[in-house]
């Protein structure tokens, strides 16, 4: 391998970086915690972090040259501006990101919103690969969906994909956004694990813990769980009547429980729908590596 790009996905609490190769074989990895400015965590994201990551992966690529950089983070991101315009977990608002780092790095880079990086990945190499219309929906501590129609990702400037903001509890509880009865409100895995430590009265942290209690039968587990259900075919029976995907891969930490939340959903998704096209609702393929994987492609495109 003469040539590779360096991969960065940015989170809120770490970041994850690979050096990518042309066959998108991930070389080497590393995990960093996020740098803030002036060491608050409520501070904005530190971009001198990135910079030094893409100056650290150089120095792992060996003989290779590192040719180009792909970078995924959250929020409202237009790629094709390379401007991060509100990423308010990183504490970025309007920053021109990509022409900061091309500067920087002096090799070309390309901003790429996370969860649509992630869907790049699955729609290339992972559970969706070949697939014309495909959905990539990670369940994790928010929800957001990639979209792929007829072959084309679906961005519109940023705002494409936010499917955890579709209402379908509107006189429930207030999501971070403000709006009412959100999807994320019943069905995100921070949500699952508040909604039933209120309803039974033991404290959990982790969705994982809800689904634990759901496989024992524990009767409030079942309540929360099955109301997480009714939320999530509620989105995708919306999102199959407007995008028809053939295939929904789910991600994210929920999608660990299997066919604790697999099985049920199907049947539920399946019940609401009329003339649309079922969907194949699978597990994603390739787990926390999808970010980089996609940074990767971002990274490759952009250096061709």
């Amino acid at each position: 391998m003469d040539r590779l790009v360096a991969a960065i996905d940015i989170g809120g609490t770490s970041i994850k970086s690979a050096l990518v190769a042309e066959d998108l074989h991930v070389v080497h990895t590393l995990r960093t915690p996020t740098r803030r400015l002036g060491g608050d965590p409520r501070g904005s994201v530190d971009v001198a972090q990135i910079v030094e990551l893409i100056d650290e992966l150089r120095g792992k690529a060996g003989d290779a040259t590192v040719v180009g950089v792909g970078v995924a983070a959250p929020g409202i991101i237009d790629e094709r501006l390379g401007i991060a315009r509100a990423a308010v977990n990183l504490g970025w608002r309007d920053l021109p990101l990509r022409d900061r780092l091309t500067e920087a790095a002096g090799i070309p880079v390309a901003l790429g919103h996370d969860v649509r990086t992630g869907g790049l990945a699955e729609f290339t190499v992972g559970a969706a690969t070949g697939v014309r219309n495909a959905m990539f929906m990670p369940i994790g501590t928010g929800i957001a969906a990639a979209v792929l129609v007829d072959g084309h990702r679906l961005d519109a400037d940023g705002y494409a994909g936010e499917i955890g903001h579709i209402v379908v509890d509107p006189g429930g509880q207030v999501c971070g956004c403000g709006t009412l009865g959100c999807l994320e409100t019943v069905a995100s895995a921070a949500f699952i694990a508040r909604n039933y430590s209120e309803r039974s009265g033991k404290t959990v942290d982790r969705a994982a813990d809800v689904a634990a209690a759901v496989m024992a039968g524990e009767p409030d587990a079942v309540a929360v769980w099955a109301r997480a259900v009714d939320g999530l075919a509620d989105a995708l029976m919306t999102a199959t009547t407007l995008l028809a995907p053939e295939i929904v891969a789910i991600g994210g930490g929920l999608s660990e429980s299997g066919d604790t939340l697999m099985t049920p959903l199907r049947e539920a998704l399946e019940g609401r729908l009329a003339f649309q096209r079922m969907p194949t609702l699978v597990r994603a393929k390739l787990g926390d590596n999808a970010g980089c994987i996609g940074a990767g492609i971002l990274a490759w495109q952009a250096a061709a």
